[in-house]
């Protein structure tokens, strides 16, 4: 089967790439680096052909409102033209844990935008919400307000998942037949974000103390418990945040 994995060289998508080959499949990794770029329509035509399915885990380069809505409207649009015109039958994506809860932030408001031109394209659909990846608690505890030795963040729930189980969840939906259905991914712990920030800053050997804080927003929008917590029944990954720190971030 010939898999066209949109954003295919970055951090989910060549680690899905990978596994696909490894089952015997004609995985292509779509990106500008690889001469295919979903914005402005280059190569996307001639990647496309042939193409079973499109896993689509690109991501916006800018976090600012506008650009990220461009972005996924642009993007979505280009590639639903092309698959209709090669006959694609499934088309994942990636999407986010708690979007629609989230509507205050522009970045969400640009996902669930995205989601809504992929429910309405016409073509057979499945969209996977994940979780934070492990490999963004780094981005999180430097996004706290500073107060000397201290670090405020959310005391809010958080569920990450490494970004290897997210990669084996989309491999396994790649593989099956579309549902049109949005699932969810996370990781096997629930605990505050603080806990999590405070495990990585002791990780790489941070001094620094996490303090909780209700008044501080996650990236600028306010969240609960359940902003950004999956619901009943997730895909659950296997990797435990303990062991993902200790086997993949050496300390420094």
């Amino acid at each position: 089967m010939k898999i066209v994995v949109i954003g295919g060289t970055g951090l989910i998508g060549s680690q899905l790439c990978k596994n696909l080959r490894a089952l015997g499949h004609e995985a292509l990794a779509a990106s500008p680096s690889t001469g295919v770029n979903v914005i402005s329509g280059e190569g996307l035509k001639e990647a496309l052909k042939g193409a079973d399915v499109v896993v689509d885990v690109a991501n916006s380069p800018s976090f600012e409102d506008h650009a990220a809505l461009h972005f996924f409207e642009t993007a979505g649009k280009n590639l639903f033209a092309a698959e209709k015109i090669d006959g694609v039958k499934h088309h994942v994506a990636l999407s986010v844990v708690g979007t629609e809860r989230m509507l205050e932030s522009g970045y969400f408001r640009a996902k669930m935008a995205q989601e809504k031109l992929i429910k309405h394209s016409g073509i057979p659909y499945t969209i996977l919400r994940a979780t934070q990846f492990f490999e963004f608690i780094g981005a999180i505890a430097y996004s706290g307000r500073e107060d000397g030795n201290t670090i405020h963040l959310t005391p809010a729930a958080l569920q990450p998942i490494a970004s290897l189980d997210v990669a084996t969840a989309l491999t396994d939906i790649a593989l099956k037949a579309p549902d049109n259905q949005t699932l969810e991914v996370a990781g096997p712990d629930r605990r505050p974000i603080v806990e999590f920030v405070s495990q990585y800053l002791q990780h790489i050997k941070d001094p620094r103390e996490v303090v909780p804080d209700d008044t501080v927003p996650y990236f600028g929008a306010p969240i609960n418990d359940q902003s950004l917590t999956p619901g009943a029944n997730p895909i659950v990954g296997a990797t435990r945040f303990e062991h993902w720190l200790k086997s993949t971030l050496a300390p420094n």
